[in-house]
């Protein structure tokens, strides 16, 4: 069976993000949709629930004030994560100001902190359940609308 997938404007609209910033992440290789690509004019992207968390990261990344560059570092974190099957929702990202820190555990979070003054971290697995339930709604108020366009 294949993974449901999420359409561009409704990635946007669950992270909380333009469509041409979701584009320009797409063409510079920040994030791409892995279960379907554009491919030329009219085609559709079609992003898995794990691209989305990693968008709402990534606009997390960028309300704290983070470069595209250090985004760019937290996001190869995140793929290291899905290709060795451990689930996003188990890291937390942290950063010092500096670097990108990736902990797996509370004790890890520690040790990043003693290592220097931490400015912010971002625990995915929260961000993973909040994205569950703006889902929901959205196919809560989506759903009727194509029951009733014989969808």
């Amino acid at each position: 069976m294949a993974e449901q997938g999420f359409r561009a404007p409704h990635a946007c609209q669950l992270v909380g993000i333009t469509y041409r910033q979701l584009d320009y992440w797409a063409r510079t290789d920040l994030l791409k949709p892995s279960l379907k690509p554009a491919k030329g004019s009219g085609s559709q992207r079609l992003y898995s629930f794990g691209d989305v968390v990693q968008l709402k990261v990534v606009k997390r990344l960028l309300d704290a004030g983070m470069s595209l560059k250090k985004i760019r570092q937290a996001i190869e974190i995140l793929r290291e994560q899905l290709q060795s099957d451990r689930p996003l929702a188990d890291v937390t990202l942290l950063s010092d100001g500096q670097t990108i820190y990736a902990a797996h555990s509370s004790q890890e979070v520690v040790d990043v902190f003693r290592r220097g003054q931490g400015v912010f971290g971002i625990a995915v697995g929260p961000v993973q359940k909040e994205l569950e339930g703006e889902i929901h709604a959205l196919w809560e108020t989506e759903e009727p609308a194509l029951r009733e366009a014989g969808v």
